[in-house]
């Protein structure tokens, strides 16, 4: 009984570190840029009103992006975080002083969560199922966005990872290898 228990566990550990790498090989792949929109994803602002490493590192990827002209819209998504700041609003400022126009900066700062962000994008009118849309986050979290563009029937998704690793990151590929069952699923 306790080698048939032993077996299953490096069985199932086997399984999820299998899956873990796909989450990293896939979230470390870019596509060529499209001109098109980007859809930033939030993260905590500090009590500064700073944005996190995370956050600065997302948008200073958005700003590249924009330089190399692959973003003719941006969208940051993001909702009312635990340092009472709107995520959303401080990416647009952080944005507007790294010299990308506020003309074409786009907030939504009902971005509570992935899945809201997504939804949330109907709210703009330029937005359609066949815009060339760029998640831009961080590269475990980039799997599952794009899962869920697609399951939302946007047709023309790629995505860009910011160039932001920490120690932290383990905990975040082993959550996102779940999160990505669970939205293949249930979702």
């Amino acid at each position: 009984m306790k080698v048939k228990f032993f077996i299953l566990a490096a069985a199932l550990l086997a399984m999820q570190l299998l899956f873990a790498l796909f989450i990293v090989m896939k979230g470390l792949t870019e596509e060529p840029c499209k001109p098109g929109t980007g859809l930033v994803l939030g993260n905590e602002v500090l009590k500064s009103g700073e944005p996190s490493d995370r956050l600065q590192a997302r948008l200073d990827r958005t700003v590249t992006l924009y330089q190399n002209k692959c973003l003719q819209r941006i969208i940051v998504s993001g909702g009312i975080g635990k340092s009472g700041f709107d995520e959303a609003e401080k990416m647009k400022e952080y944005l507007m002083q790294k010299n990308v126009p506020k003309e074409i900066i786009f907030t939504d700062s009902e971005g509570v969560n992935t899945y809201a962000s997504f939804l949330n994008l109907q709210n703009f009118k330029f937005m359609s199922r066949d815009t060339d849309l760029n998640i831009i986050s961080q590269y475990f979290h980039l799997p599952r966005s794009k899962l869920i563009a697609h399951k939302l029937g946007y047709l023309n998704v790629q995505t860009s990872y910011a160039r932001y690793f920490e120690l932290r990151d383990i905990y975040s590929i082993l959550r996102e290898t779940a999160a990505y069952l669970i939205y293949s699923i249930f979702y």
